[in-house]
């Protein structure tokens, strides 16, 4: 690559490696600015005692609520982004989650687009991450124009038996689609994929699917170390500069369009930070949205635990069931998704439980099983991400609360139901980004939304904002597929459009 690139991406999270990917053949010179570095392959990757209770890997940084109090924040900057860390669940919003939608806090808006608009892309995007399924057993399912490639991964002869159970009580467990390959995996150690990073060793994450499918095309670069600081917009709204630190130096890239793709909180902080005359409370804001109706799932992990259960596990997450997702079960509102989390041992539980013994923790580990409900979290104006200076703050409005706690309450219910007496439940917080989103929604009307339906900003033409801040809703599932499908509609939108013309 020579001059300046015709594609500035910025960010190799899901939205920017899959953009990318999908624009590679395309031919146009694509440049990829990544803060971080690739995570090395070391011992730490799977020793879950640096991971979950000295915090290797969490970054060194502090954000700030909005009176003030300082956290540090689990969001990750490294080649590939959060997905380096994710749980690879890889699933389709419902079809009825781009629709306007009653919950028991409010309402979840309609998207400006349907399900059917993106469908055909999941299946790609399936195609990319490699994701392993199967259709039939959840009820909530939407249509798919092809069926999953590969065959969901396997359960472990405990797990098997607890989707015994739970289909004995008239539950619907399913296959989680994963995008890992568990035989891989496992020969690294033996150890589950969830929040353990990935060093090219069998999950298939933004780095390792689409990045790596990107770069196999010589038009395409990528660029570590290199910290986006601002975008420079013209008086006519075209981004006509690109600046960016690199290795303690400040440089200028010209491109002809520019891809964000810093996550759902740096996408909003850095367009707020690239106020100017022209547009003064930031890029992309004249709706006076960015940053606002930042949504993060409700989420809460669940232990059933019974001294006649044996888990011996590995890796667990293997199913989960939805038949709480459009209805309470009941006929009343949507309470949300439950899936297995990855198998909690006694070292990762005591990042969490510091003054229990870990032998003890462990004997208790034996005898449960690890899960994960989740419920979506409503758009507010008033939930949003700021910036005071160099400060980052995050004024996170939770919304919908109730009715994850009904959710809890009913994952409760079913599992003493299913043979396990003793459930206890830990809700997270913010210092877990629990599917952050919606910080930089698209919309059809630009006093509302900063973003078309392809994701392009209404007030600057060479502008897209491709990452976890477009969707309008969290809805109640993984967002990453949904994400990468987005992303390959809009590159095959830029390719006709853009580089087309």
């Amino acid at each position: 690559m020579s001059g300046q690139p015709d594609i500035v991406i910025i960010g190799s999270g899901v939205g920017g490696a899959t953009v990318a990917a999908g624009l590679a053949a395309t031919g146009a010179e694509i440049l990829i600015l990544e803060t971080g570095g690739h995570i090395a392959d070391r011992p730490e990757n799977r020793d879950q005692r640096a991971i979950f209770q000295r915090g290797h890997f969490r970054p060194d940084e502090t954000w700030y609520e909005a009176d003030g109090t300082g956290f540090n924040p689990g969001n990750y900057y490294n080649v590939g982004g959060n997905s380096k860390f994710y749980g690879a669940v890889l699933t389709r919003y419902r079809r009825e989650d781009f629709d306007e939608m009653q919950h028991l806090d409010g309402v979840s808006p309609a998207w400006p687009i349907t399900y059917g608009d993106l469908e055909p892309w999941y299946g790609l995007a399936e195609e990319l991450y490699q994701v392993r399924g199967t259709l039939g057993e959840d009820p909530t399912e939407p249509a798919h124009s092809q069926p999953y490639g590969l065959k969901p991964v396997a359960d472990e002869p405990a797990i098997s038996k607890v989707r015994a159970r739970l289909k004995a009580k008239g539950v619907h467990p399913f296959s989680l689609p994963l995008g890992v390959d568990i035989d891989r995996w496992l020969a690294k150690g033996k150890t589950p994929w969830d929040a353990h990073p990935n060093s090219f060793d069998g999950k298939m994450d933004a780095e390792t699917t689409a990045l790596a499918a990107a770069l196999k095309h010589e038009n395409v670069r990528l660029q570590t170390g290199s910290r986006v600081t601002r975008l420079e917009a013209a008086a006519d709204g075209r981004i006509v500069a690109v600046h960016y630190i690199s290795d303690g130096e400040t440089a200028v890239l010209r491109p002809k369009l520019v891809i964000l793709s810093a996550g759902a909180v740096q996408s909003a902080v850095l367009l707020l930070r690239s106020a100017n005359d022209s547009n003064p409370s930031g890029l992309a804001n004249r709706s006076d949205q960015v940053g606002r109706n930042f949504m993060n799932h409700n989420s809460t992990a669940v232990i059933a635990m019974s001294p006649w259960f044996r888990n011996d596990s590995i890796y667990q997450k293997t199913f989960g069931f939805n038949d709480f997702y459009l209805s309470d079960g009941e006929g009343g509102p949507p309470l949300g998704n439950v899936q297995l989390l990855g198998r909690i041992s006694g070292t990762i539980l005591k990042g969490s439980m510091p003054a229990v013994p870990e032998w003890l923790l462990n004997r208790v580990t034996a005898h449960s099983i690890d899960f994960y409900a989740m419920s979506e979290d409503l758009p507010s104006p008033d939930s949003r991400v700021m910036i005071d200076g160099e400060r980052i703050v995050l004024k996170w409005v939770r919304s919908n609360w109730e009715a994850h706690e009904r959710l809890v309450a009913k994952l409760k219910q079913v599992l003493r139901s299913a043979g396990f007496p003793l459930v206890v439940s830990r809700a997270f917080d913010k210092r877990t980004p629990s599917h952050q989103c919606g910080t930089v929604r698209m919309g059809n009307d630009p006093k509302e939304a900063p973003l078309d339906v392809f994701c392009r900003a209404f007030e600057h033409p060479n502008l897209f904002v491709v990452d976890a801040s477009f969707l309008p809703t969290s809805a109640a599932v993984n967002p990453a597929l949904t994400i990468a499908a987005q992303a390959l509609r809009v590159a095959n939108h830029i390719a006709e459009k853009d580089l087309a013309a």
